[in-house]
């Protein structure tokens, strides 16, 4: 269910894997997306399911429509019966708020400044990465008081470059704005690594500690892979601060392996 949990200094930071949901084939079994056909009534099961298990009241847990863009929203308190609105990131400086990004081969960015009390969760597949949604995000981050080199950046299980074939010509556009993301499958066409060109985007903004998952959400079968499989559910990664402040840490630069 929960594939990775980690606590860094006054945040958290998870992942979710496929299993132990309720939803069937072909989404079986923790689909948290609402959207890719699956029985509403599974996927909040799911939802609450996966929030207890953070120990997180799933009426804390703030979603988005995600749609391939760079558009940020900052929010203070959950939608509750407002529409979601069409964005590709969200912010809060609300303690309590948890923030989900929901993925199947895109990239979960989540990032946090504990010290400032500043999180921010953004959906990072091709487009958005070309569109600068991490960039936006940070940005919005430091309006709110954040430090880019406070700031802890996981980016979580997505489809990796050896994979993720493309078009020759949509690589070569894809690199003309973030050269990082420019690569070659394992059998030798065109590809696009999104993490790395989020992970060059994180370093140039001076982002102070950056993790990044090495799985592949197309070879591994515990993770929803979109590319692989089509009809299938999504993961979600949740990001969150605690109730209370930490007391403010030096920031080591650079990129944990």
């Amino acid at each position: 269910m929960i594939g990775l949990h980690t606590y860094t200094g006054g945040a958290h930071f998870a992942f979710t894997d496929r299993w132990g949901g309720v939803s069937a084939v072909p989404y079986e079994q923790l689909n948290l997306g609402g959207a890719v056909g699956d029985d509403p009534k599974a996927v909040l099961a799911n939802r609450a399911l996966a929030a207890r298990a953070l120990g997180l009241d799933p009426a804390a847990v703030v979603w988005m429509n995600q749609v391939h863009g760079n558009d940020v929203a900052v929010i203070d308190a959950p939608w509750g019966d407002d529409p979601v609105p069409a964005v590709d990131a969200i912010v809060t400086a609300r303690r309590g708020l948890a923030l989900a990004v929901l993925t199947a081969d895109c990239v979960p960015v989540l990032l946090a400044d504990p010290h400032a009390g500043v999180v921010a969760a953004a959906h990072a597949g091709r487009p958005g990465m070309v569109a600068g949604v991490v960039p936006a995000a940070v940005a919005q981050m430091i309006r709110l008081g954040a430090s880019p080199e406070r700031i802890t950046a996981f980016t979580g299980p997505s489809v990796c470059g050896s994979c993720y074939e493309v078009p020759a010509a949509m690589r070569d556009e894809v690199a003309g704005v973030e050269p990082a993301a420019r690569a070659q499958t394992s059998w030798g066409t065109p590809a696009v690594d999104v993490a790395a060109g989020v992970h060059a985007q994180l370093a140039r903004l001076g982002v102070g500690m950056r993790e990044k998952s090495h799985i592949c959400t197309l070879e591994s079968p515990d993770h929803f892979s979109y590319r692989r499989d089509r009809a299938t559910g999504r993961l979600a990664s949740y990001v969150w601060l605690d109730d209370e402040q930490p007391e403010p840490t030096t920031p080591t630069d650079g990129e944990r392996p």
